[in-house]
């Protein structure tokens, strides 16, 4: 059927995400996927027990708006364990419908028209598109390659009356790096006596390598008071279709977020809440993932040692980046496209996380798999 209208398009130049894309490509040509960042393992029995026991007990209707209650209050004695810094359960927790609801539900609650957000570049897809439908100026400030570390002074340069908002994300997607106790002191000497937000995007919290610490915004209070953290079940529990995640933030904040948040879902998946209820209770479901991805990170690297790819280090999140134009001048689309034709794999071309296409010849691989995956995707891109 034809529309009798044409709809003005609010982001006329964006279309299918390159993770759709490559998906379809992946399944076309049977290739192994590497790119994305889900775990094809299953999730422990434990939690899928949990969920499926919250089903049978009647918990199938709408939970509270900002979350089940004893899932908040397991999220606020868990933050102040590991971070220091207690949020009161009732008005400054939310258990939202996925880390990518609570991202849009900060943005469009706390951006205007006229406003300018910094975020740093390769980045997520969605910050600078959430940006953009409220009317703001989505600010880029480039990680350079290899390193990809902030530039502070550019952030600094980036900075104007205008400028409302900061995204950050640590542990980094996609460039595997993770913030510093000195990027922390440089982003608390920026902001102070402003009131830019600082919205901080830690879905990878639990996935930090060679004994790091997660340097959270809960960690440091002056930045916990302007921030507001997201945060994902999916990540740390290896089930990335349940969509739930749930946000931090001070009061003052919470309350304008919770507005849209209604109005977009009102409420995550009840039994799910449940179910991760009870398994916050066991620390150790989570917090031995740092380890668990860490031997997936070095059984990867150790099974590339002799491609021709150089590694780049990967510090956090389930990603490893990947350089090849040393022996290739292909663009990374085209070179990504000619992996999974002709090796069967499937990754992820840096230049898809760059508004302007950058391109350093640099592709991304998810060793959020099975050892066996892994193990065989390696081998395949030896060959090339």
């Amino acid at each position: 059927m034809r529309s009798a209208t044409v709809p003005r398009s609010k982001l006329p130049d964006v279309g299918t995400t390159i993770f759709t894309v490559i998906g379809q490509l992946a399944a076309e040509h049977d290739a192994l996927n590497l790119s994305q960042g889900a775990p094809n393992f299953a999730p422990d029995p434990a939690l899928v027990e949990s969920v499926a026991r919250a089903m049978r007990d009647g918990h199938n209707q709408y939970a509270p708006m900002a979350g089940v209650g004893a899932l908040r209050d397991a999220l606020a004695e868990k933050t102040e364990r590991l971070y220091g810094t207690r949020y009161d359960p009732s008005t400054e927790i939310t258990v939202i419908a996925s880390a990518s609801e609570g991202l849009y539900a900060s943005i469009s609650a706390l951006v205007h028209p006229g406003d300018e957000v910094i975020y740093f570049e390769p980045s997520f897809d969605s910050y600078a598109p959430i940006v953009r439908m409220q009317g703001a100026t989505p600010v880029p400030v480039k990680l350079a390659a290899p390193h990809f570390r902030v530039d502070w002074d550019a952030v600094a340069a980036a900075m104007t009356p205008r400028t409302r908002m900061i995204i950050v994300n640590t542990p980094h997607n996609p460039t595997a790096t993770i913030f510093s106790a000195d990027d922390i002191a440089h982003l608390t000497r920026l902001t102070r006596q402003t009131d830019i937000v600082i919205l901080s995007d830690e879905v990878y919290e639990h996935v930090v390598f060679d004994g790091t610490r997660h340097e959270s915004m809960a960690r440091h209070r002056e930045l916990a008071e302007r921030s507001v953290i997201v945060s994902s079940f999916g990540k740390s529990f290896h089930v990335t279709g349940w969509r739930v995640g749930y946000m931090l933030a001070p009061a003052t904040l919470m309350d304008e977020i919770r507005k849209v948040h209604q109005f977009m879902v009102f409420a995550a998946d009840t039994p799910m809440q449940v179910g991760f209820a009870e398994m916050l209770a066991q620390p150790a479901s989570y917090l031995g993932l740092a380890a668990f991805y860490q031997n997936k990170r070095d059984l990867l690297a150790r099974e590339l040692a002799g491609s021709r790819f150089e590694l780049l280090p990967s510090e956090g999140s389930f990603f490893m980046l990947a350089r090849f134009r040393h022996f290739s001048d292909e663009r990374d689309s085209d070179f990504v496209l000619r992996l999974i034709r002709d090796a069967r794999v499937a990754t992820i071309p840096l230049s898809a996380f760059y508004t302007d296409g950058t391109d350093d010849g640099v592709i991304r691989l998810s060793f959020s798999k099975d050892d066996a995956t892994l193990v065989e995707g390696a081998r395949r891109l030896c060959n090339i």
